[in-house]
């Protein structure tokens, strides 16, 4: 069955940096578009950054342009996003997605807390 599994979550003064992972199994990833998610307290679940299947091409919502990086290793069936300047308002659970025939799967999210 499909997997999603997060990582690389936690707390991280403003101004620093982390990376998520994604290990995904269960369906043939190279063939694929990913997305990340994050969704904040009180908040709707709002899409942060999409990849290619190839990893050529990515796409991010204009609160994290210039600062997050989505990339793919389609050796290692992962993504990753690289979040750089953190903010207080990029805290959030950041969710890995895929959609596969037309029905989203879910990772179960990693908390981002930015604070000093």
């Amino acid at each position: 069955q499909v997997q999603l599994v997060e990582s690389g979550g936690g707390l991280v003064q403003p101004g620093g940096s982390l990376r998520l992972s994604c290990a995904a199994s269960g369906f043939t990833f190279s063939t694929y578009p990913m997305n990340w998610y994050r969704q904040a307290p009180g908040k709707e679940r709002e899409l942060v950054a999409s990849v290619n299947s190839a990893g050529g091409g990515t796409t991010y919502a204009v609160s994290v342009k210039g600062r997050f990086t989505m990339s793919r290793d389609n050796a290692k069936n992962t993504v990753y996003l690289q979040m750089n300047s953190l903010k207080p308002d990029d805290t959030a659970v950041y969710y890995c997605n895929a959609r596969i025939w037309g029905a989203p799967y879910w990772g179960q999210g990693t908390q981002v807390t930015v604070s000093s």
